[in-house]
């Protein structure tokens, strides 16, 4: 069986250790001590570097799972500092003790002597330092790389997400299909419709000059969306808003309700005999009754066959949230109701 490469830098770590400490700064034992002597301190120096090392690396990872992250660096690399003193004293206490126990008459109990160990032990404990620390550093810059680059990713793909829904075909195709019928049966309504349908055109142009926009901003775009789906669909959807008039300075990326709503169409059967009822309101915190989530929930019921789809819509809003906020989108489903969850941000916090 093939070691590890962390098995094998246990393994291995502290004998190249005992050999560069030996070669640099014990050469003089070798030189004056009787062989009894030598084989005893080797057997000393090993086992206690052993020790060193695993107790070094158990409150190294500790303090890292304490610690975690770039952002807390500051505050791990005290902890560190304090630990490198601290085992140096203690690996050195540990020889000494061991060298008077077994009788080995190569340290003795002076100051020169305490001193000399420890600070070589302070180099020891700071390479045990430096070789996990260091790697957990490049661990945490190589995944906030990869984070970064997968942010840039998804913002393109929303963008160009954005641009193929201001002028999608087949959505373009079902408003004027829908407008042609409209124009025999009822030229009034078909005049609502166009006011409508440029309202929504005119949102779409302009929200991808916006990182944030109010909510109640967005839910005027959805009120002119629903209408051409009500529209197209009769009796067979419902889109209803229940959101307080407090709630409505707070703020969300644009387009949100507009895709969560396509989206619940998409996957569901939407018949006057089985209507969709798609339900956007408001959750408060219990604290200080402030706007804290909004929810976007409609009946489920799953169409026979499920359109092609790789959730890359969701996954837009997700990541859109991770950049703005620490609070992530919330999805729930059970059998009768498929629901999302969107953190709503602070006024204060709109770029718009």
């Amino acid at each position: 069986m093939r070691l590890s490469k962390e098995a094998k830098l246990r393994l291995f770590g502290p004998l190249v250790l005992f050999a560069f400490g030996t070669f640099f700064f014990r050469l003089s034992i070798y030189v004056k001590s009787s062989p009894r002597q030598i084989l005893q301190f080797v057997c000393i120096a090993i086992s206690c570097g052993y020790i060193g090392w695993e107790l070094a690396r158990l409150l190294i990872l500790y303090s890292q799972k304490r610690y975690p992250g770039l952002s807390r660096m500051q505050p791990r690399l005290v902890v560190l500092g304090a630990l490198i003193i601290v085992l140096a004293n203690l690996n050195a206490s540990l020889r000494i003790l061991i060298n008077w126990f077994l009788d080995v008459g190569i340290w003795t109990f002076d100051v020169y002597n305490y001193i000399e160990t420890t600070g070589i032990q302070v180099v020891y404990v700071s390479v045990y330092v430096a070789i996990y620390e260091g790697g957990y550093l490049i661990r945490q810059l190589q995944d906030t790389y990869r984070e970064k680059e997968l942010l840039i990713k998804t913002e393109w793909q929303a963008r160009f997400d954005s641009l193929k829904n201001q002028v999608n075909p087949h959505f373009l195709f079902n408003a004027l299909n829908s407008l042609s019928t409209l124009i025999d049966e009822s030229p009034v309504q078909a005049g609502q419709f166009v006011d409508e349908l440029s309202r929504v055109y005119r949102y779409l142009l302009q929200s991808n000059d916006r990182e944030l926009t109010s909510l109640e901003t967005e839910l005027l775009f959805i009120k002119s969306y629903a209408h051409l789906l009500k529209t197209r669909h009769g009796a067979g959807i419902a889109v209803r808003t229940a959101v307080p008039p407090n709630c409505l300075a707070h703020s969300l990326p644009p387009l949100t309700l507009q895709l969560l709503v396509e989206n619940a169409v998409k996957h569901n059967v939407v018949a006057p005999n089985k209507p969709l009822t798609i339900d956007i309101s408001t959750q408060s915190s219990v604290s200080d009754q402030d706007c804290v989530l909004l929810a976007v929930r409609n009946n489920l019921q799953r169409k026979n066959k499920q359109s092609l789809s790789n959730g890359i819509g969701l996954a837009n809003i997700a990541a859109k949230y991770r950049m703005l906020t620490q609070s992530d989108v919330i999805i729930e489903e059970n059998e009768e109701h498929f629901t999302v969850l969107l953190p709503l941000l602070s006024p204060l916090k709109a770029a718009v």
